[in-house]
């Protein structure tokens, strides 16, 4: 086969590659579109104290709840992103750099666990913090699954137990247990 045949079937090969790549990231934003989009992140005052200090973490994706490999692609949410994680009397903020910022609200908190792998990442162990929450009740009682895989591993401990206490004081969420 001549060369300029062999880099002409590549490229045809890659743009094809490409352009599946994309309807596919169309079709998962589309079809998550029931997602209501996570509440705006209130200003200092309004978030109450801080529970944690800022944590560098990197978002890993967030899913519906239970199932780890249903990426949700609607407001940035399916987006990988570095990002700090600090948990307030309000809820859970995570900055994210280069992504939406996305505000778990306290009440919207359903339980904190640990996982080895979410849709974008599989570690070793239980290597991600995993947050459950509900955004819209009306919308999916199911909720979500946020994946955070914190840039120093000895941190995910204190970020689960600030996470759990605050569930723990919320009065919608009786009966709800931390999973692991």
């Amino acid at each position: 086969m001549p060369p300029w045949l062999s880099v002409t079937v590549l490229v045809v090969l890659g743009a094809a590659l490409l352009l599946g790549m994309a309807k596919g990231w169309r079709r998962l934003s589309r079809g998550a579109s029931p997602v209501p989009p996570p509440p705006p992140v209130p200003d200092e005052d309004a978030l109450g104290a801080p529970r944690t200090a800022a944590l560098d973490a990197t978002y890993v994706s967030t899913t519906r709840a239970g199932d780890w490999l249903d990426r949700v692609g609607a407001h940035g949410l399916g987006v990988r992103s570095a990002a700090t994680v600090r948990v307030h009397d309000a809820g859970v903020v995570l900055r994210r750099r280069g992504a939406p910022d996305v505000f778990v609200p306290r009440a919207a908190l359903r339980a904190v666990g640990t996982s080895g792998g979410m849709a974008g990442k599989v570690v070793g162990g239980e290597g991600l913090v995993v947050l459950t929450w509900v955004p819209d009740p009306g919308a999916d009682p199911r909720g979500l699954d946020t994946g955070l895989r914190l840039r120093h591993a000895h941190e995910a401990d204190g970020l689960r137990a600030a996470t759990q206490d605050l569930i723990g004081s919320t009065p919608a969420a009786s009966g709800s247990e931390e999973s692991s």
